[in-house]
C-alpha cells in the first residue's frame, strides 16, 4: 500500500495474461487497477495486444476512471494497427 498524500492509502494492481485464441491469434492483456484501501477501483489502464500468425498486429489501450457513482467511465481509448505489408 502506498499513501497518496492525503492519508488515503491505495495499491496498484498489475494482471498480465496471454494466451491462442481460436484462430491463432496471440492475445495478451495486460490490466493496471488503482485500488483504494476498501477495495474500491479507483482507475485502470488496460492494453490488449493481438498478434496474427502472419505478424500483424492490434493494439488498444482503455484508461478508465472512477465516476461521482463508482462506475468506471473511459477517458481515453487509442487502437493502433501494424500491417505487416504495410511496414515492408
Amino acid at each position: 500500500m502506498s499513501d497518496n498524500g492525503d492519508g488515503e492509502d491505495f495499491e496498484i494492481i498489475e494482471v498480465e495474461t496471454e494466451g491462442v485464441d481460436e484462430d491463432g491469434n496471440l492475445v495478451v492483456d495486460d490490466l493496471v487497477a488503482l485500488v483504494d484501501e476498501d477495495g474500491n477501483v479507483l482507475a485502470t489502464d488496460e492494453t490488449i495486444g493481438i498478434e496474427t500468425p502472419e505478424g500483424d498486429m492490434v493494439i488498444t489501450e482503455t484508461v478508465s476512471v472512477a465516476g461521482e457513482d463508482g462506475e468506471l467511465e473511459v477517458v481515453e481509448e487509442d487502437v493502433t494497427i501494424i500491417d505487416v505489408e504495410d511496414a515492408e
